[in-house]
């Protein structure tokens, strides 16, 4: 009777420890930020933009051609780390890029881009943060690759690095 009762917690113990190791031997990246947005379309707003003052409205600008959108603000140390590779992308992989500039001074977002080169095609001013929400965004900087269809493919939070650079250059040139 009493070696009976051992094996239940051997029994146990052994499922935790079966558990344990395969959620080490998964692929998987606890860093990694799940989006409902995926495989949908983007969502539509209506802002102004920064340089040309005039109205986007992503009805009339998404569901054409492939497009990076890439959520920044001067304020944002990361996002001056990775504009090299934003502007990468621009120049090598000749893909549009939208940049969204989050709760940002204008002055100060095109003295920035005067100074970093502006890699972007329109940049939406989202004074509020209510183009971001929509989004889905949890901090800046964000990343989304848009298809040519207008349904958001890939999301990437955090800065662009070279590695990550890498890797959403093979994925532009897979999608449609």
């Amino acid at each position: 009777m009493k070696k009976q009762l051992l094996i239940i917690p051997f029994i146990i113990f052994l499922l935790i420890l079966s558990t344990f190791f395969y959620l080490l031997i998964i692929d998987r990246n606890p860093f990694e930020l799940p989006s409902n947005l995926l495989n949908k379309n983007v969502p539509s707003f209506k802002a102004k933009t920064l340089l040309k003052n005039e109205n986007f409205v992503s009805s009339k600008e998404f569901g054409n051609e492939k497009i990076l959108v890439n959520f920044f603000a001067t304020w944002c140390g990361p996002c001056r780390d990775e504009h090299v590779f934003v502007k990468r992308f621009s120049k090598e992989k000749g893909i549009r890029i939208i940049g969204i500039n989050y709760k940002d001074s204008p002055s100060n977002a095109v003295e920035w881009l005067k100074n970093l080169g502006n890699p972007y095609s329109d940049i939406p001013v989202d004074k509020n943060g209510r183009i971001a929400i929509d989004w889905g965004v949890y901090g800046i900087p964000e990343t989304f690759v848009v298809n040519s269809k207008g349904v958001i493919k890939y999301r990437h939070v955090g800065p662009i690095t070279k590695k990550i650079y890498k890797k959403i250059s093979l994925l532009i040139e897979e999608i449609e």
